[in-house]
């Protein structure tokens, strides 16, 4: 079980939201946005911020993706934390970024709740389970079964020490009461080729990363990481269904500088969920597996709330530090 007691210095060091009055002044900016994205062009962090960037076009002002490498994404981060809070710059933000990097960094110069007010939910995307099919296990339950009867037998790849597929992973394992020989690569696309190879068991997968592999046979899917069934996969069921209390979810969202004023959140925050359900962008996202999402202000606050007590623990109970 999770000690949800991470809840509460969360709930002490962050900011209160201001309030989305409707009667706050009307907001337009008066020169070009910054949506700060803290990994490489093309990522999924990237595209996201694109996809929503392209779609804002009723701000009156353009909306420029700039690309801020370095440290996990905490270079981007940093920069917006100290930038002006103004409403022309913003951090296209994840789970790793605003909510684990606080762990597996001991010494950030800035904190991701305290120096960051949140703006809106963007998407939800889960991972699915995928085996080698040469594992004789074709479901959740059957993995389980095997694991159980050979502890420490199974070789997981991830896409490296402290990342969201080791955590999807080490859920499963506390949940399961289940062991893997976890190895750690420099990114999703080797575990990948390993696992195809047979050189590898099985990997939790960004459904994006993973459905190409899935369609052609080379890997089988056993269950996904959300609590629903995923569109582009609506035969192969939650990982909750055979492990009780299961469930993990990345995300994508914005956030600005702390102090930003209600207004301007206000705007943004409307502005961002409009540009989500408009189809292009909704059926971009759908097609690489992302629930599309254009919440609230208080929708990201909720999320990163619940990801930062979870990610403390797992860091915890996972010893991962960043390289």
């Amino acid at each position: 079980m999770i000690d949800r007691r991470g809840f509460i210095p969360l709930l002490a060091l962050a900011p209160a939201l201001p309030a989305m009055a409707q009667t706050a002044p009307a907001w337009k900016p008066d020169r070009p946005i910054r949506f700060v994205v803290g990994f490489a062009a093309g990522g999924s962090t990237d595209t996201s911020a694109r996809l929503v960037a392209n779609a804002l076009t009723g701000l009156g002002q353009p909306v420029v993706v700039e690309n801020r490498v370095g440290a996990g994404g905490n270079i981007g981060s940093e920069f917006v934390a100290r930038a002006a809070p103004d409403g022309h710059t913003f951090v296209v933000a994840s789970v790793g970024t605003h909510a684990t990097n606080q762990f597996l960094y001991p010494d950030m110069s800035f904190n991701v709740v305290r120096d960051f007010a949140p703006i809106s939910l963007v998407l939800v995307s889960g991972a699915v389970a995928v085996v080698h099919p040469s594992l004789p296990v074709r479901s959740i339950a059957e993995l389980v079964t095997y694991a159980k009867a050979n502890p420490g037998k199974l070789d997981i790849g991830t896409s490296g020490a402290g990342s969201t597929q080791q955590f999807a992973a080490a859920l499963f394992e506390q949940k399961a009461d289940v062991r893997f020989n976890h190895i750690p690569y420099r990114g999703g696309a080797p575990a990948m080729t390993d696992l195809i190879a047979g050189r590898l068991h099985l990997i939790f997968s960004p459904l994006a990363e993973a459905m190409p592999f899935i369609t052609s046979g080379q890997v089988r899917p056993l269950g996904v990481t959300r609590l629903e069934r995923m569109p582009a996969l609506p035969e192969v069921p939650p990982i909750a269904d055979a492990v009780p209390g299961y469930e993990f979810n990345s995300w994508i969202g914005i956030f600005a500088p702390a102090r930003t004023p209600a207004n301007i959140i206000q705007t943004m925050s409307a502005a961002i969920a409009e540009a989500v359900r408009t189809p292009a962008v909704r059926d971009r996202m759908q097609a690489l597996g992302y629930l599309p999402v254009g919440g609230s202000a208080d929708d990201m606050a909720a999320m990163q709330r619940r990801d930062y007590a979870l990610m403390e623990e797992l860091v915890r109970r996972t010893g991962a530090r960043a390289d």
